[in-house]
C-alpha cells in the first residue's frame, strides 16, 4: 500500500491547515503520473484530495473539532483491534470444539461409519413428507424406465441410471457443493471435475501466532497428482496501521501461501499447450512454434500470487479476492456443507446463478491459432 500512502501525501501535504499550494487538476495528475504509480492509486489520490478540499474550505475552529473526533475515532480503532484479536482467540478456541463433530461428518461422507437410527432423527422437523417424496420421484424413474425400454424403434437417450441403494456413504458430496456455491462453481473447469470428485474433506485450521489460518483439502488417491492433502496458509494482521490508523477496518490479510502440486506426467489441468504460427519477416516463410500457458482452473487457487514489499492496487485487488474466497470456504461451506449440499443454506446469488447457468458460454479455445512475425 506504499505507492497509494506516497500518492496521498502529494495530494494532501498540509492541507488541513489550509496552507497548501493551490495545484490545477491537470498539474496534479502530472505529478501523480510522475511519482509512478498507477491509475487505480491515482484515482485514490484524486479522491483524496477532493475530500481535503472540503475539509479546507471549513471555518478554522470547525477543523479544529475534526481533528478532534479524528483523535476519537483513533482511540476506537485501537479498542476495535482488540474486540478482533480477542474473537480470534475464541476462534481458535472453538475449532478445537468443533474438530470431532467435522470429523465424524467426514466418516459418514466417505463410507467410514453408518450412522445409526437415533443418530438420523431430527426432532425439529417432520421428515415424512421428505420420505413421501423421495418415494414418488423413485416410483416416478422406474415408470420412465419403462416406458423408454418398451417401444421398439425408441432412440430416446435411456434415463440416468439411479444410485446404488448400497452406496457407501454420500457420493460426490463436495463435487455438490463446489457445483451449487457459485463461486467456486465458476472456479472449477470442465478438466477440473474428476479431481474435485476425489475430494474427501476440507478443514480448517486456526493459527492463533501468527493470527491466520490452513484450509485442507484431502483428496482419494487419483490420476492427476500424488499429493494426499493440498494447503492454503493466509497470514492476518490485526492492528492498525501506525501512519493510517484510520484506514482499520478489522483483520486483515498481507499474505497467502498455498503449496506445490506433485502433478503425473501429463495430469497437469493449470497448464495447456497451444500452437502459434510466427511469419518470418525478410522469407515470409511460416512456421508452428508450441508453448505451454496457464490454463483456467480451480487448482491456481494454491499458487496466489507473490507480494512484494511494495503492495501495489492491482497485486492487492488479487490477494482481496483470493482472501474473499478462503474465508467464505472457511466460514459458510467448511461450517454448513450439509446445507450446502442440499441446497437449503445457499446465498440468494448463488440460487440466481445456478438458475442462469445454462445462458452462459465460454469463449475459451486452447486450439486457437495465432501469428505474430519472426526475424529467425
Amino acid at each position: 500500500m506504499g505507492s497509494v500512502e506516497r500518492a496521498g501525501d502529494v495530494c494532501t501535504s498540509e492541507m488541513e491547515s489550509g496552507e497548501d499550494e493551490v495545484v490545477s487538476g491537470g498539474e496534479l495528475a502530472q505529478r501523480l503520473m510522475k511519482s509512478g504509480i498507477t491509475h487505480n492509486e491515482m484515482i485514490a489520490a484524486i479522491t483524496n484530495r477532493i475530500h481535503a478540499e472540503t475539509l479546507a474550505s471549513l471555518p478554522p475552529n470547525v477543523r479544529r473539532r475534526i481533528r478532534a473526533l479524528r483523535a476519537l475515532q483513533k482511540e476506537f480503532v485501537e479498542v476495535e483491534a482488540k474486540f478482533y484479536s480477542e474473537v480470534h482467540v475464541l476462534e481458535c478456541k472453538y475449532e478445537k470444539l468443533y474438530k470431532p463433530i467435522f470429523e465424524k461428518r467426514a466418516q459418514i461422507v466417505n463410507g467410514l461409519y453408518e450412522p445409526t437410527d437415533d443418530e438420523c432423527l431430527n426432532p425439529w422437523r417432520d421428515d415424512s413428507e421428505e420420505e413421501e417424496l423421495a418415494r414418488a420421484v423413485q416410483n416416478a424413474a422406474i415408470t420412465e424406465g419403462e416406458d423408454k425400454t418398451g417401444k421398439e424403434g425408441d432412440e430416446t437417450k435411456p434415463a440416468e441410471p439411479a444410485m446404488d441403494p448400497n452406496v457407501k456413504g454420500i457420493p460426490d458430496f463436495w463435487y455438490t457443493i463446489f457445483r451449487n456455491v457459485s463461486m467456486l462453481n465458476e472456479m472449477m473447469q470442465e478438466h477440473d471435475e474428476p479431481i474435485i470428485k476425489c475430494l474427501q474433506d476440507i478443514k480448517v485450521q486456526m493459527l492463533e501466532d501468527p493470527f491466520g489460518f490452513i484450509l485442507e483439502f484431502y483428496f482419494a488417491p487419483n490420476e492427476y497428482f500424488t499429493n494426499t492433502v493440498l494447503t492454503k496458509e493466509y497470514s492476518m494482521k490485526c492492528k492498525p496501521d501506525e501512519e493510517n490508523p484510520l484506514e482499520f477496518e478489522g483483520p486483515e490479510i498481507y499474505s497467502c501461501k498455498g503449496c506445490e502440486i506433485n502433478w503425473k506426467k501429463g495430469k497437469n489441468v493449470t497448464v495447456k499447450t497451444i500452437k502459434k504460427k510466427q511469419k518470418h519477416k525478410s522469407r515470409g516463410s511460416v512456421r508452428i512454434v508450441t508453448k505451454s500457458v496457464q490454463a483456467d482452473s480451480f487448482f491456481n487457487f494454491f499458487s496466489p500470487p507473490t507480494v512484494p514489499e511494495e503492495t501495489d492496487s492491482d497485486i492487492q485487488a488479487l490477494l482481496t479476492a483470493d482472501f474473499e474466497i478462503g474465508h467464505y470456504i472457511r466460514e459458510r461451506v467448511v461450517a454448513r456443507a450439509v446445507l450446502i449440499y442440499t441446497g437449503e443454506g445457499l446465498d440468494e446469488e448463488d440460487d440466481d446463478d445456478y438458475e442462469e447457468e445454462e445462458d452462459s458460454y465460454s469463449d475459451e479455445d486452447s486450439g486457437t491459432e495465432e501469428v505474430s512475425d519472426a526475424e529467425d
